[in-house]
């Protein structure tokens, strides 16, 4: 296990920058997954902490020792830790055993030191019996847990992983979130994984960084990302809600008076007096005969049983929330709705995130 940790790290590629100034910190033995679009900066994060890329600036801590930063450099072998690729990156002309033999090679183990580490990474990760298969000869699935036992016989303080689950099909991608959260249980190994799923990200991990252009929004543990969000990207991107602009009038006790549409509402939040956004999800609104805020229906499909509305607010300009009927509307349908939830955040989208240290592993 090894606690990380990455002061104002710093990665430009050309005018790009592609990791600005990122800091954060996570507990050993926490489950951290990278999210966010493709171009974000998260592959290029989880190079600079392998030592797959060195940092224009800042500092890289593994285990409370520097590995990237002023005065010094630590290669990736010397790290002590183990990356499964989204590729795999297995060899086609070796056996599952000599794939996983060939990341021991270093470790300076006996032969049968070797056999035995490569027997046991195998039954963690369910292919005993399989050692003496090539790669071509194994399913997707397959194939990603031979990478994954690769990395674990190393016995890793570390392990990162770079978009694993790409390559695999919904059922498979469902089988193998829910053996990384086994092993994870079982070895308490920090675990580092890449996604730009967030279903995949709020299904394992136990703190979630969003990253933007290069810079990381919010890190927190997921029902914080969803109920909390700390900026206005992450409250449209995690969750797919919307954000409504609103007049904070006064905020006290984690709640917050706005007003919206003329009407004086009281909304969970953490957003000082002046302009704000109200982050607001399908669950956070319901049709009521008497509800405060008035929209009409632009569109709707039908999905899951149910149909997923999208209506423009009344006197909003274009902004667009959206909700869940159990029947099916009719265009231009006028509708009251009542506020069953929400979160109110800052315009400029500065409110204050949990600090990376005091989120439980």
């Amino acid at each position: 296990m090894a606690r990380l940790d990455l002061q104002s790290l710093t990665r430009s590629f050309g005018p790009t920058r592609a990791v600005d100034a990122v800091s954060f910190s996570v507990p050993s033995g926490a489950f951290l997954a990278l999210l966010g679009p493709s171009g974000c900066g998260k592959t290029t994060l989880l190079r600079l902490i392998a030592g797959l890329e060195q940092p224009d600036g800042g500092r890289i801590d593994i285990g409370g020792h520097q590995v990237a930063g002023p005065g010094g450099f630590v290669p990736p072998e010397a790290r002590g830790l183990g990356m499964v690729f989204q590729s795999y990156a297995l060899w086609p002309h070796m056996t599952v055993a000599g794939n996983i033999r060939f990341g021991l090679r270093l470790r300076g183990l006996s032969r049968a030191q070797e056999a035995a580490r490569i027997a046991d990474s195998l039954s963690m990760v369910g292919l005993a019996g399989l050692d003496q298969r090539r790669p071509h000869e194994l399913s997707g699935g397959q194939r990603q847990r031979v990478a994954l036992a690769r990395s674990l016989a190393t016995r890793p303080a570390l392990l990162l992983l770079d978009e694993p689950l790409a390559n695999l099909d919904a059922h498979l991608r469902g089988v193998m979130l829910a053996e990384f959260r086994r092993l994870h249980a079982a070895l308490g190994t920090t675990f580092v994984f890449v996604t730009h799923d967030q279903d995949e990200a709020m299904a394992v991990a136990s703190h979630v960084g969003v990253m933007n252009a290069g810079r990381l929004e919010q890190l927190a543990a997921p029902e914080t990302l969803y109920r909390q969000p700390a900026t206005p990207m992450v409250a449209r991107f995690v969750g797919g809600g919307r954000t409504v602009p609103v007049d904070v009038l006064d905020a006290s006790g984690g709640a917050c008076r706005i007003s919206l549409q003329g009407r004086v509402l009281t909304v969970p939040g953490a957003a000082p007096r002046g302009p704000g956004w109200l982050c607001l999800r399908p669950r956070d609104l319901s049709p009521a005969p008497d509800g405060p805020i008035l929209a009409r229906v632009v569109d709707s499909q039908f999905r899951a049983g149910a149909w997923a509305v999208s209506a423009l607010l009344d006197a909003g300009g274009e902004t667009l929330v959206d909700l869940t009927l159990p029947h099916a509307p009719q265009r231009e349908e006028a509708l009251a709705l009542r506020l069953t939830g929400g979160w109110v955040l800052p315009r400029d989208g500065l409110a204050i995130a949990p600090r990376p240290e005091s989120i439980p592993a």
